[in-house]
């Protein structure tokens, strides 16, 4: 099995979705003997953002043509997603851009678009400062909408989101809230399918 692990908090090491991702990756590396890992780290070395270009060997389209193919091979990709002002990090939209890529992960057809990429199974480790999934915030919370939309939108459908919330409510809400990502890593179903 091939895993994708995707890092883009600019947090380093004080950042909870990495620490969730470095989680995942432990887990899945205990249930997966052999497990081949490619890692990017999105906030160390950012992708430059998408512009066209005429020139395949220019060093921005040579890139990008890694960074799609290091997606297209990967059997499971895991993204950690920060929310930075109710979104997601605009490096991870870099990566995005790179990956949405008419006639590789999504195709128009007469009867719509038609995604390309439904084979991977894709797990986001999110991190709120606030509390987004259910209350008067939701309205608020483009991140994970974004995410499932633009990934349902190349053909996976069903994400799988840990989420740590409320992390910037208290001390004693962090520890609670990161505990409780972390007990849920375990029933993640892109780890039980791909470790059996």
């Amino acid at each position: 099995m091939k895993l994708l692990h995707i890092d883009s908090s600019a947090l380093g090491s004080y950042s909870v979705s990495r620490q969730l991702t470095a989680d995942i990756v432990a887990e899945l590396k205990r249930r997966t003997p052999g497990i081949k890992v490619q890692y990017r780290d999105l906030a160390a070395e950012p992708l430059p953002h998408w512009t066209p270009v005429a020139d395949a060997s220019d060093p921005a389209a040579v890139l990008g043509t890694q960074v799609l193919e290091e997606f297209l091979d990967a059997d499971v990709v895991l993204i950690g997603s920060p929310m930075y002002n109710f979104g997601i990090s605009s490096q991870l939209k870099a990566w995005i851009d790179r990956i949405s890529v008419a006639g590789k992960t999504f195709r128009y057809t007469e009867k719509g678009p038609e995604g390309l990429a439904g084979d991977k199974q894709v797990i986001i480790a999110s991190s709120r400062g606030g509390q987004y999934s259910e209350g008067p915030a939701a309205a608020f919370d483009f991140q994970e909408a974004y995410l499932r939309a633009v990934f349902g939108f190349i053909g996976i459908t069903e994400p799988e989101f840990v989420r740590a919330e409320g992390l910037a409510i208290s001390d004693e809400h962090k520890a609670g809230a990161i505990a409780s990502a972390r007990a849920s890593i375990g029933a993640i179903n892109a780890l039980t399918a791909k470790a059996a």
